[in-house]
């Protein structure tokens, strides 16, 4: 049987981080959850280790994207290949996997944008920390084909 955090099937994310000469990263996000309807507030759990971690500390905004099934073929490269080593901006750009939203690079295909502005980090024992971002503006473009949790499973990706 699963661990109980692994039976639940959570849409998975990106955000979308920049470091102090405007390069930008993305990564993958599980841990993510609206906690706030007025004002619009959400959390986000980032692995301290991370890229995505040090640019959250150098800029307050960012793009949190909600994926789409047509993103998993690029999984891998976002949530396993670490922004440390490689750049993930050359990498989208090649496969033509990029467009502006609002002034901002996303992704193409994604679900759902959300332009998000850093409000607190809570650091608690364990390996990621917490960060609650207010939500500045937003857009869905489909609801339907969702990534989910369950389908890195089925990929094989995670677990």
């Amino acid at each position: 049987m699963k661990r109980p955090w692994n039976i639940v099937n959570p849409a998975i994310y990106s955000l979308v981080t920049y470091d102090d000469k405007d390069n930008l990263n993305m990564n993958i996000c599980s841990y993510v959850s609206a906690v706030s309807l007025k004002p619009k507030i959400y959390s986000i759990a980032v692995d301290y280790s991370t890229k995505t971690y040090e640019n959250l500390n150098l800029n307050s905004l960012v793009v949190l994207q909600l994926l789409s099934k047509s993103h998993l073929k690029i999984i891998r490269k976002l949530g396993k290949t670490s922004g440390y080593f490689f750049n993930k901006e050359n990498y989208l750009r090649s496969k033509e996997m990029l467009e502006n939203w609002k002034k901002k690079t996303v992704l193409k295909d994604t679900c759902a944008l959300l332009e998000l502005k850093k409000m607190n980090e809570i650091n608690i024992e364990g390996d990621h920390a917490i960060f609650t971002f207010s939500v500045l503006k937003y857009k869905t473009l489909s609801e339907g084909g969702i990534l989910t949790f369950k389908d890195l499973i089925d990929n094989k990706i995670i677990l």
